[in-house]
């Protein structure tokens, strides 16, 4: 079964190049995939209680392929709260995210 995976890219002040990366990536590997409403890569900013916030990445299930080439590891279906869509449709939060409003 397919889960989904999160990738922590540290610091957020200083992972936009990680997260640019992350997005071109999905770009190149899902460029010749049918649209696909549950294929969707989110991000947030959190705090673990430390002095800064972390950049979260979290692939749904159906970005398995490139959560793994990241090496993003299994987790549970993030909260919609503070989510932002750094790949796929707009579509995708409603199909994901049902009991919640956008």
């Amino acid at each position: 079964m397919l889960s989904w995976r999160v990738l922590n890219l540290g610091d957020a002040w200083l992972a936009d190049t990680a997260l640019q990366r992350v997005k071109a990536r999905c770009q190149q590997v899902y460029a010749d995939t049918p649209y696909c409403e549950p294929l969707a890569v989110f991000f947030r900013h959190e705090s673990g209680g430390g002095l800064h916030c972390e950049l979260k990445v979290y692939f749904s299930p159906e970005a398995s392929v490139l959560a793994e080439q990241f090496g993003a590891t299994a987790c549970v279906q993030p909260a919609r709260s503070g989510l932002g869509l750094l790949f796929g449709s707009a579509q995708a939060e409603t199909v994901l995210f049902p009991e919640s409003e956008s």
